[in-house]
């Protein structure tokens, strides 16, 4: 055989390139159910820490079967459908129309106080970003949230995912008396007092935009089932008040 002929030379390199390809199908096969594994505990630790409750990865399933008491799946009439809330898949349901979205809603109990976990899924500025919110008893007082996202840029928008903004939203309240408000994101921090506004990430507009609008718009999809477990809220601001929206989205942008 001619190793000097073009042909020897093109035909090396397409049964390497099927080698490689078929090694490096037969590794993702083989690893893939690690990975998802490490997904699913990762997701634990992610509603566990929203109350909370920080556990390593290892620890994750037992502390998660422990102070989740209830997971519900819900329809966009706040009603409970049959499905798995722990495998609801919001990056596919947010792409649905409104009325055809599953919900899902975690419950816990820590120390005897009961709190309830929404699922986030929003876009930043270079991919989705996700999270979660844990409400007080009362369906209105934030206890704890968590974000994180695919590919924001590090030292900006990437800050999502630190204490330094998650910590803030603590004992912030979604609604004002009757109202919902959702938790505002505005850039150069909440005037003093504010209890539904937190302070933007510097140099991050576009993701804290994303957190902004994600939050009001994932909130707003469980109002009529908290209408239906505690009376007296308005369900029909299904989405923020003028200031919520333009005025807050206004500050964060200029």
């Amino acid at each position: 055989m001619d190793v000097n002929k073009n042909s020897y030379t093109l035909g090396f390199a397409a049964i390497m390139v099927i080698i490689v390809a078929a090694l490096l199908s037969v590794a993702f096969i083989q690893l893939k159910p690690f990975q998802d594994r490490n997904i699913e505990l990762e997701k634990k630790q992610n509603i566990l820490s929203s109350v909370g409750v920080k556990v390593k990865r290892d620890a994750a399933e037992k502390a998660y079967d422990t102070y989740i008491t209830s997971k519900l799946v819900l329809n966009n009439k706040g009603e409970e459908v049959e499905g798995s809330a722990f495998d609801v898949d919001l990056g596919k349901e947010i792409k649905k129309d409104v009325n055809t979205q599953l919900l899902p809603l975690f419950i816990s109990e820590v120390d005897g106080a009961k709190r309830y976990i929404i699922p986030l899924r929003g876009k930043g500025l270079w991919g989705p970003i996700w999270g979660f919110i844990a409400l007080e008893d009362d369906l209105n007082k934030v206890y704890g949230a968590v974000f994180d996202h695919e590919k924001e840029t590090p030292g900006l928008g990437a800050e999502i995912n630190t204490p330094m903004f998650q910590d803030p939203f603590a004992s912030k309240a979604i609604f004002e008396g009757e109202v919902f408000t959702s938790i505002k994101v505005i850039k150069g921090g909440p005037k003093e007092g504010d209890m539904h506004a937190v302070d933007g990430i510097s140099g991050g507009t576009i993701t804290s935009v994303g957190v902004h609008d994600m939050l009001s718009e994932r909130l707003s999809m469980y109002l009529p089932y908290f209408a239906k477990i505690k009376s007296g809220f308005v369900v029909d601001s299904i989405f923020l008040e003028i200031d919520s929206v333009a005025v807050v989205n206004d500050s964060i942008i200029n």
